[in-house]
C-alpha cells in the first residue's frame, strides 16, 4: 500500500481513513486527524482514487476532500461501491450517488422543500422560461462555481446551457439572488443526526466576505430540519450541510445541500474537529455510543 499523505498512529486498533484527493489544500484534514489520535484511533489520508491503497485495512472510510470526484463521477462511485463492501464507508454509497447531482434539487421541491427557483434542461432540449433578469447557469455535477455563468445576457445564458448539453450534461438555470451580496448564504451544520453549528458564508458569485459563525434564524433551523427529514437515509448521515439563502420576500429556501465532500467550517465551532470524530467513532465496530451525542460545548 503507498504511503499515506498524513498519518498519526498512536496506538494499534482501529484504523480510519480520511479520503481526499490530490491538489487540494484541505485545511480541515490536520485537525481531524490530530483529534483522532488524541481519541487513540490512527487516522490516515488517503487519495480515494490510488489503485494501491487496501480499504478493507480500515474500519472506517470518511469521504472528505474528493474535490475532484467531479471529473470522474461514474468512477468515484464504482469506486465508493467497492469501498463500501469492503469497510464502512461515511457517508453511504445511496446518499453519494443521489447527491453528486444536484437532480436531486427537484426530487426535495417534489417533495415539498422551498429551493430556489430553478428550470432544468437536458442535453437536447432548450431553454424555456427563466424570465429573470439575471441568470446562473451551471450543470448539475459540479462545485466551488465550476462552468458556473452568471449572466444579464439571455443569448450569453443560452450558448452556456448549449454548450453543457453538447456536453451530454444537463443544466439548471436559476435567478441570481443579489441580496445574497448583503446577507450571504447560512449554512447549517449536522453531526451525527444533530445541529451542531451554522455559518454565513459569502457569495460564491460576486462580491464577498469572510465566513462567520453565527445562530441560525428559526425559520431557518426549521428549514434545515425539513430538508434531512426528506432524505431517506436522514439516519445515516454522519454529517450534512444545509446551504439556505433568502429570497426578495424574505423566505428562506434551499440552494444546496451537501452530503458528499462539504467542507464542515469546524474551525468556527468549539472543538469542532473533535466532535466529527466522536461522531465517527460512534461508527466504529463495538461502539455503542447514542447517535447525536455529541456536544455543543
Amino acid at each position: 500500500m503507498s504511503t499515506p499523505l498524513h498519518s498519526v498512529l498512536p496506538t494499534p486498533g482501529p484504523r480510519v481513513a480520511y479520503a481526499t484527493c490530490r491538489g487540494v489544500e484541505d485545511v480541515e484534514m490536520l485537525p481531524v486527524l490530530a483529534a483522532f489520535a488524541r481519541a487513540g484511533v490512527s487516522a490516515e489520508a488517503v487519495i480515494w482514487d490510488d489503485p494501491s491503497v487496501d480499504w478493507s485495512a480500515y474500519q472506517l472510510v470518511l469521504i472528505r476532500s474528493v474535490w475532484d470526484y467531479i471529473l470522474h463521477r461514474d468512477a468515484f462511485l464504482a469506486w465508493a461501491r467497492r469501498t463500501a463492501a469492503l469497510t464502512r464507508l461515511a457517508n453511504p454509497v445511496p446518499v453519494l450517488e443521489r447527491n453528486t447531482d444536484k437532480t436531486y434539487l427537484r426530487e426535495l421541491a417534489e417533495a415539498g422543500v422551498p429551493i430556489v427557483p430553478t428550470v432544468w434542461v437536458a442535453p437536447g432540449e432548450e431553454l424555456a422560461g427563466a424570465d429573470w433578469p439575471e441568470l446562473v447557469v451551471k450543470p448539475t455535477v459540479s462545485s466551488g462555481a465550476r462552468d458556473t455563468l452568471r449572466t444579464t445576457d439571455r443569448a450569453e445564458a443560452l450558448a452556456h446551457v448549449a454548450a453543457l448539453g453538447a456536453a451530454g450534461r444537463t443544466a439548471m438555470v436559476q435567478p441570481y439572488l443579489p441580496m445574497v451580496e448583503d446577507e450571504g448564504e447560512t449554512s447549517l451544520l449536522y453531526l451525527d443526526g444533530g445541529f451542531s453549528h451554522a455559518v454565513r458564508r459569502g457569495p460564491m458569485l460576486g462580491g464577498g466576505f469572510e465566513d462567520v459563525a453565527r445562530e441560525p434564524d428559526a425559520d431557518q433551523l426549521a428549514l434545515a430540519e425539513q430538508v434531512l427529514a426528506a432524505i431517506p437515509q436522514c439516519a445515516e448521515l454522519l454529517y450534512a450541510r444545509v446551504d439556505l439563502v433568502r429570497l426578495p420576500d424574505g423566505s428562506p429556501v434551499l440552494i444546496e445541500l451537501e452530503l458528499t465532500e462539504p467542507r464542515l467550517f469546524l474551525g468556527l465551532r468549539p472543538g469542532g474537529p473533535e466532535a466529527l470524530v466522536a461522531a465517527a467513532l460512534r461508527l466504529l465496530p463495538g461502539n455503542t455510543r447514542p447517535r447525536g451525542d455529541v456536544s455543543r460545548a
